[in-house]
C-alpha cells in the first residue's frame, strides 16, 4: 500500500498520491513534440550540477497551454535555469518568440546547448544578467518600439525580487497579458507572517502577492499546486 503521509525529501514536500496522479496524467495527457529535448535538458542540467528546480512536466505544460489560449507570440521569462521551461513556452506556437533572462553564465551555456539540441535557438533569446539590470533596458526597448509588447510573462527567479520584477514587466505587457509568478505558496508558509521574518523567500512571496492585490493595473488570483516535486503555487495576474 502506498504511503499517504506527506514526507520531506530534501527541499521538497512530497506525497505518494500527488506523484501517482502526476504519473497517471503525464501518461495519458502529455505528448510533447520536444520530449527528447526536454529530457536532454533535465539530463544535461543534472550532469552540470544545476539545481533540480525546473517546473514539473504538468506545470510546464500548464504554462504552454496558457500561451496557446492567449495566442501569445511574444513571451518573456525571468529565470532561464537549464532551458526546460523555455522549450515549452517556445513550442506553444510556431510563431512564438521567447526572451529569457539568466544571471548565471553557466546556466546560460547549458540552456543554449539545450535549445540548440531542440532546434529552437532561433526562437529563444537568452539575455545574460541580473533581472533588475536587464529588465529596465528591455522595458526601454519596448517603449521605444524596438521590441513588441509581451503577451505572456513567467517569473521564476530570485524570490526576494518578485515584486520588483512584476513592477518592471507590467508596462511591457499588452492588455489582457498574463503574468505568472512561480513558487509563491512555499509549502503554505505564504500565510505565516512569522515564516516571512525567518525566510527572505517567504517575505518576497508575501510582498508580491500583497503588492499585486493592491495594483489597480491587474486582476489577480492564486493557484495552489501539488505534484511530484512539491506543494507550492502560482500567482496569476492579468493586465487590464
Amino acid at each position: 500500500m502506498a504511503n499517504f503521509a506527506r514526507e520531506q525529501h530534501g527541499r521538497f514536500e512530497q506525497d505518494d498520491r500527488w506523484t501517482a496522479v502526476d504519473n497517471y496524467a503525464i501518461q495519458h495527457l502529455v505528448h510533447e513534440e520536444y520530449e527528447s529535448a526536454l529530457q536532454y535538458a533535465i539530463d544535461l542540467s543534472a550532469k552540470e550540477g544545476l539545481p533540480n528546480i525546473e517546473v514539473s512536466p504538468l506545470q510546464g505544460r500548464f504554462l504552454k497551454l496558457q500561451c496557446m489560449a492567449l495566442n501569445a507570440k511574444n513571451i518573456l521569462e525571468v529565470g532561464t535555469l537549464g532551458g526546460y521551461s523555455s522549450i515549452l513556452l517556445a513550442s506553444s506556437s510556431p510563431d512564438a518568440k521567447v526572451t529569457t533572462i539568466e544571471i548565471s553564465p553557466k546556466h546560460k551555456a547549458v540552456a543554449e546547448e539545450v535549445h540548440k539540441r531542440a532546434g529552437l535557438s532561433d526562437r529563444i533569446e537568452i539575455l545574460l544578467g541580473a533581472g533588475m539590470e536587464v529588465l529596465p533596458q528591455l522595458r526601454k526597448d519596448v517603449k521605444d518600439g524596438k521590441r513588441e509588447n509581451f503577451g505572456f510573462v513567467f517569473i521564476d527567479a530570485d524570490k526576494e525580487n518578485n515584486l520588483n520584477y512584476l513592477n518592471e514587466v507590467i508596462p511591457m505587457c499588452r492588455p489582457r497579458a498574463l503574468i505568472i509568478v512561480d513558487n509563491v505558496v512555499r509549502k503554505g508558509t505564504l500565510a505565516d507572517p512569522e515564516a516571512a521574518e525567518r525566510e527572505s523567500k517567504v517575505a518576497g512571496a508575501r510582498r508580491v502577492v500583497e503588492g499585486a492585490g493592491r495594483d489597480a493595473r491587474l486582476e489577480c488570483s492564486l493557484l495552489q499546486t501539488v505534484g511530484e516535486k512539491n506543494y507550492d503555487g502560482f500567482l496569476l495576474c492579468v493586465v487590464k
